[in-house]
């Protein structure tokens, strides 16, 4: 007995040593290198670095590619992109905010009706890093109960506003039960005012495949709209599951 409390002892004080995760504001981006199979050499690292906290940038399927769209606020596009996701029987993550979850309910019964996986992107939209550890559990929780009643769906996922994290975070985040999904590509489609030329994009999205692959993309673009059916295509084409 006395053995085994001194190593109760021992473990303690080990325990004690480690370091406490960094609070350290970070910006995730999967940067332009990319492996021989096409992989961001970035998604991979972090991947490498954070899974132990329940975050990801690549799903662990190889064969895979997971389309995630953030939704910020209803720009006209969803249910176009709904009815192709149907068309091609394609489920994609929606990440909603509290705002969007407020202000469209029949577009978010639709999601959940066709079999779509349901995101946290927090209540208010702030950056989580700048947050204390109560408010963080606030901007989570508090959407995640009002999905929950009104909508009797129980989001898992998280993806941090603007992509802002810090180890902290990470580890919160996964006590509060979910997991954080950033992305292994991204492209500049946010801007309603700015949008991509639609056969330059579709080039763009289809040469970026990779297995495993998580897409970030928003809603608000006509681009997306427009070319999310021909892109599921090609993807399909080059042997990936969506």
């Amino acid at each position: 007995m006395k053995r085994c409390f001194f190593s109760l002892i021992a473990c303690c004080a080990l325990l004690m040593q480690l370091p406490a995760p960094s609070a350290d504001a970070l910006g995730y981006g999967q940067g332009t290198a990319v492996d021989s199979q096409n992989c961001p050499l970035g998604a991979a690292e972090f991947q490498a670095q954070y899974e132990g906290l329940g975050a990801y940038a690549l799903s662990n399927d190889s064969n895979q590619i997971l389309l995630t769209f953030d939704q910020g606020y209803e720009n006209g596009y969803t249910a176009s992109i709904l009815d192709t996701l149907k068309e091609h029987h394609v489920t994609a993550l929606f990440f909603v905010t509290g705002d969007y979850a407020k202000r469209n309910p029949e577009l978010i019964r639709r999601m959940i009706r066709e079999g779509h996986a349901i995101g946290n992107h927090g209540m208010r939209h702030a950056a989580a890093p700048a947050l204390s550890q109560d408010a963080l559990r606030a901007e989570i929780m508090e959407l995640h109960d009002f999905v929950l009643q009104e909508y009797d769906y129980e989001m898992q996922y998280f993806r941090p506003p603007c992509g802002e994290y810090s180890e902290a975070v990470l580890q919160s985040v996964q006590e509060l039960g979910y997991q954080t999904v950033f992305w292994s590509f991204a492209y500049v489609d946010w801007n309603p005012d700015q949008q991509p030329d639609p056969q330059s994009a579709l080039h763009t999205l289809t040469d970026a495949a990779h297995g495993g692959a998580i897409y970030l993309l928003h809603s608000v673009s006509a681009t997306n709209a427009e070319v999310l059916g021909s892109l599921i295509d090609a993807l399909q084409e080059k042997g990936y599951q969506l």
